[in-house]
């Protein structure tokens, strides 16, 4: 089992940045691939992004894509996510989720077994 905290939400205007890190504990992080979602209100939980256990792939939504980058540091046990170019759109409570095997479709929620308590990203216009 692994349990997972993610942090670095918060109000950021159009157009600015946020890094969302993912803390996990528990088994070894590097036995994970991991994903990040989001959910804004009133809206179904959306795939954003996710990684291979090794890092060596990465999977984007195509409304992420070329503004959110997906890394991870295995040694320090956390994952990230990088937010530029943020939108209105992306405002959002966002998720970390970890999953025990490298196959798949990456974007499925089912896929994913443990998951973070969320963060809030807000972005004003």
């Amino acid at each position: 089992q692994v349990q997972l905290v993610e942090s670095g939400g918060g109000l950021v205007q159009a157009g600015g940045s946020l890094r969302l890190s993912c803390a996990a504990s528990g088994r070894t992080f590097s036995m994970y691939a991991m994903g990040w979602f989001r959910q804004a209100p009133g809206k179904e939980r959306d795939f954003v992004a996710a990684m291979t256990m090794s890092g060596g792939r990465t999977y984007y939504a195509d409304s992420v894509k070329g503004r959110f980058t997906i890394s991870r540091d295995n040694a320090k046990n956390t994952l990230y996510l990088q937010m530029n170019s943020l939108k209105p759109e992306d405002t959002a409570v966002y998720y970390c989720a970890a999953k025990n095997f490298d196959s798949g479709t990456y974007y499925r929620i089912s896929e994913y077994l443990y998951w973070g308590q969320g963060t809030q990203v807000t972005v004003s216009s």
